[in-house]
C-alpha cells in the first residue's frame, strides 16, 4: 500500500453485512481546524449497523461510498491550519462527525473541537470504546434528566455499551440506580454500582418499580412503553432506542419544519402514553463534544468510572465484530483494532 492510500471499511450501498467491505481508499488530509489521526482502534455501536441497513437515512443520508465508523482512538499524525490544542504524537480519542463518520480506517480526519487527549491509564482499544457511549450517557443523565444527589433513576439494559457507562455516571452524580440484566450480566452491573438489579428473564420491572425520578431507556419497544408507568408524575423518560420526537429534530439535528413534523407524527403514540402518565418524553441523538470527552477522560483517570470492553476484533475480522454486536450478547463495548499493538 502506498503512502497515499489506506485500508478502510467502506459502505458501498445500504443493506446487510456484505454492503460494507474492506477496501484501499485515498488517505484523507486535514483541512483547516481538522486533525489527521493515525487510528489504532475504533469502537462499534448499534448506530453503525443501523446506518449500514439504511435505517437512519431520514436523519442522515450519506453520499456513497463512505468510510464507516463513529468513534476512534489513535495518535495525532498531522495538523490542519489553525489547530492549536494538539501536536503530533498526542494520544487522542473522538466521536466522529455525524455527517462524515470515517473511524473504521487506518487514518481519519477529525475536527479539533471533537478531539480530547486519551486518559494516560488506558490503552487504545479501551479508549476507542469510550466516546459515543460515554458521551451519550453523560448528555442523557446530566443534561436531560438532570440527575443529582438522591435521584432515583431506572436504566434498563445496564450491561450493554451505553448502560455500563450510564450506571457509573449516575452513581457518580449521586443517584440511586436500578437496572435490568440477565443472570449473566448481574455480576457486572452490581460491580459497576447498581443498587437494584431486576432479572428481566424472571421478573417484570413494571410490577416492582414506582415513583422513579427518571428513566434512561436503552432498549425501546415494550420496555420503553412500560417505563412511563414507573416514573412519578412530572418525571422524565429519555430514550436512545425509541422513536425520535420534534425536539430531537430541533435540538439534536438542527433541522427544519419537515423533519420536526415527521417526528411529531411518528412519535405521536409514544408521546400520548407519556402524557397519560404525566411524564415527559425525549429521544436523544448525542452530539460530539471534545470538552465533555475530556471530562470523561478525567473521570477515568480518577477511577470514578471505567470503560467495559467485551471483545476486541482485528480489522480483518470486522464482519465478525459486527455480527457479534448485532447478536446482542455483548456486555460492554465491542472494539475493532486497526493497528496491531494498540492494547499496549
Amino acid at each position: 500500500m502506498s503512502s497515499t492510500t489506506m485500508q478502510a471499511l467502506v459502505l458501498t450501498r445500504y443493506g446487510g453485512p456484505d454492503a460494507a467491505q474492506l477496501r484501499d481508499v485515498p488517505r484523507p488530509r486535514p483541512a483547516r481546524g481538522e486533525v489527521l489521526v493515525r487510528v489504532h482502534a475504533a469502537g462499534l455501536n448499534p448506530v453503525d449497523y443501523k446506518t449500514r441497513e439504511g435505517m437512519l437515512k431520514v436523519v442522515q443520508r450519506y453520499p456513497l461510498p463512505v468510510v464507516m465508523g463513529n468513534e476512534l482512538a489513535g495518535v495525532v499524525e498531522a495538523l490542519g491550519e489553525g489547530v492549536t490544542a494538539f501536536v503530533p504524537g498526542n494520544r487522542v480519542f473522538a466521536r466522529m462527525p455525524k455527517e462524515a463518520m470515517g473511524g473504521l480506517a487506518e487514518y481519519a480526519v477529525v475536527p479539533e473541537t471533537f478531539l480530547a487527549k486519551m486518559p494516560a491509564s488506558i490503552d487504545f482499544c479501551t479508549a476507542a470504546g469510550v466516546p459515543l457511549a460515554g458521551l451519550t450517557a453523560m448528555q442523557a443523565l446530566r443534561d436531560e434528566l438532570h440527575v443529582g444527589k438522591g435521584s432515583r433513576i431506572f436504566i434498563p439494559g445496564g450491561a450493554g455499551g451505553v448502560g455500563t457507562f450510564a450506571i457509573q455516571l449516575a452513581k457518580w452524580l449521586g443517584a440511586e440506580v436500578t437496572t435490568t440484566a440477565s443472570s449473566r450480566g448481574r455480576a457486572l452491573v452490581e460491580e459497576l454500582g447498581a443498587d437494584v438489579v431486576i432479572d428481566y428473564t424472571k421478573d417484570r420491572f413494571e410490577e416492582q418499580l414506582r415513583d422513579m425520578d427518571g428513566v434512561f431507556d436503552l432498549i425501546g419497544g415494550e420496555t420503553l412503553t412500560k417505563s412511563f408507568g414507573v416514573v412519578k408524575r412530572g418525571g422524565k423518560v429519555v430514550s436512545v432506542a425509541g422513536m425520535p420526537e420534534p425536539e430531537t429534530a430541533r435540538k439534536d439535528l438542527d433541522r427544519g419544519l419537515f423533519l420536526r413534523t415527521l417526528f411529531w407524527l411518528a412519535s405521536y403514540r409514544i408521546r400520548a402514553i407519556a402524557r397519560k402518565h404525566g411524564v415527559s418524553y425525549r429521544y436523544l441523538f448525542m452530539h460530539p463534544d471534545g470538552s465533555e470527552l475530556a471530562e470523561l477522560a478525567g473521570l477515568i483517570e480518577a477511577k470514578a468510572i471505567r470503560p467495559v470492553i467485551d471483545r476486541v476484533f482485528p480489522l480483518k475480522d470486522v464482519a465478525d465484530a459486527f455480527a457479534y454486536l448485532e447478536s446482542g450478547r455483548a456486555k460492554g463495548k465491542v472494539v475493532v483494532e486497526i493497528e496491531s499493538g494498540s492494547v499496549l
